[in-house]
C-alpha cells in the first residue's frame, strides 16, 4: 500500500511525479484511459483537490489528455522520455533536486529600489513603485552552479527586508503573502556571465552559461516575479519535447 505522502511543501508536484511513475510502471499506452479520481485518492491517500492540482499539471504537460464526458487518457507524449524538461514550472530548489544537487543558496544583495524599464515593464508595474532586488549564488558542495537575481514587486512583500531568511524558498515566502507562482513565461539564450557580475563575486571559472529569464505569475494572473537566473553550463542539461 502506498504511504501517505509527508511533505505538503512539495505535495502536489510529489503527486504529479508519482502519478506519471504510476503510467510507466503499470505499462500505460497512448490512449489508454487513466484510473478514476477515486482510484488515485484511495491509491496515493491523498485529498481529491490536490490530486487534481497534480492531474492539471500532467494535462499542461501534455502527459494526459481529457475528454469531456469519458474521462482522462494517456497521451502520446507520456512514450517521450527527456532527461529534464524545461516546459515544467517548479522552484529552483526543485530543479535542481531533479538535477541530482542539494542546492545551498547564498545572499549577496538584497535592496529595495527604483526598478529599470526592462524590469518595470515585466512585473506591469505603475510609475513609482518599487521592487526588492535579490541577488544570490546557488552552491552545489561549495561550487556556484547558478547565478540568480529575482526583481520581487515591494507592494507584495511589505515586511520588512532585515525581517526574512531571503537564503529561503522564494516560492515558499511568496505563498505566505497569497501570491505563490504557478505559471512562468521564459526565455533562453547561451551567454557568458556579465563582466561586472563575475569580477565582483570572483566567478572567473563559472564559464559559459544557460540564461533563462523568467517572469512568474500567481493564480490570478499577476506578475510576481521577474527572475534572471545562469545555469553554469558545465553543470545543467535541459531536454524538450515538442507538440
Amino acid at each position: 500500500m502506498e504511504e501517505p505522502f509527508r511533505d505538503t511543501r512539495t505535495l502536489v508536484i510529489q503527486l504529479r511525479d508519482r502519478i506519471a511513475d504510476l503510467i510507466r510502471t503499470e505499462g500505460l499506452q497512448p490512449g489508454d484511459k487513466m484510473p478514476t479520481e477515486a482510484q488515485l485518492t484511495q491509491r496515493f491517500k491523498i485529498s481529491r483537490p490536490a490530486l487534481r492540482e497534480a492531474l492539471k499539471l500532467l494535462e499542461q504537460d501534455a502527459v494526459i489528455y481529457v475528454e469531456h464526458g469519458r474521462g482522462r487518457f494517456v497521451s502520446a507524449l507520456s512514450a517521450v522520455q527527456v532527461d529534464r524538461p524545461i516546459t515544467v514550472f517548479e522552484s529552483v530548489t526543485d530543479m535542481g533536486r531533479h538535477c541530482g544537487y542539494q542546492m545551498v543558496n547564498k545572499v549577496l544583495s538584497i535592496s529595495e529600489e527604483a526598478p529599470e524599464a526592462s524590469v518595470a515593464e515585466q512585473l506591469k508595474l505603475e510609475a513609482g513603485e518599487r521592487v526588492i532586488r535579490l541577488e544570490r549564488l546557488r552552491l552545489e558542495q561549495q561550487e556556484p552552479i547558478m547565478y540568480c537575481l529575482d526583481y520581487i514587486p515591494r507592494r507584495i512583500i511589505p515586511t520588512r527586508l532585515y525581517d526574512i531568511d531571503w537564503g529561503g524558498s522564494l516560492l515558499s515566502l511568496l505563498e505566505q503573502h497569497r501570491h505563490r507562482p504557478r505559471m512562468s513565461a521564459a526565455n533562453v539564450s547561451a551567454v557568458m556571465l556579465p563582466d561586472d557580475v563575475v569580477g565582483r563575486n570572483d566567478l572567473r571559472d563559472f564559464g559559459p552559461a544557460l540564461l533563462i529569464t523568467e517572469t512568474c505569475f500567481d493564480t490570478s494572473g499577476m506578475p510576481v516575479i521577474y527572475a534572471i537566473d545562469y545555469h553554469r553550463g558545465s553543470h545543467f542539461t535541459f531536454s524538450l519535447a515538442r507538440t
